[in-house]
């Protein structure tokens, strides 16, 4: 199963970060709690290296508290860029979901 979550479960783990980011601001422990509330198996050592990689694209903007130190908490945004990679992956998904699940 390990090589499922990093061949295809990995893409889905960031469509559902841009999802909500989008929304509203997330941090990392709340996208923990709601990626496992989904039964996806992600650690801390997967998920904290992924959104630095996602911000590093310009996907997600983060932001803690300087006063905080090096392990404050971080708030993750969905930025511009983001949000478009988001509706291209919406169109992708909704096409995809026609063909394998609905038949269309």
């Amino acid at each position: 199963m390990k090589d499922i979550e990093r061949e295809i479960l990995l893409g889905f783990w960031k469509v559902h970060i841009l999802h909500h980011a989008g929304e509203e601001p997330i941090c990392g422990q709340w996208i923990l709690n709601e990626l496992r509330r989904h039964g996806y198996s992600i650690s801390p050592g997967t998920l904290y290296p992924l959104l630095a990689r996602m911000e590093e694209r310009g996907w997600l903007k983060g932001k803690s508290d300087p006063a905080g130190g090096p392990r404050a908490r971080k708030d993750y945004r969905l930025t511009l860029r983001g949000r478009q990679v988001l509706e291209y992956i919406r169109a992708q998904v909704k096409e995809l979901y026609d063909e394998v699940v609905t038949d269309k």
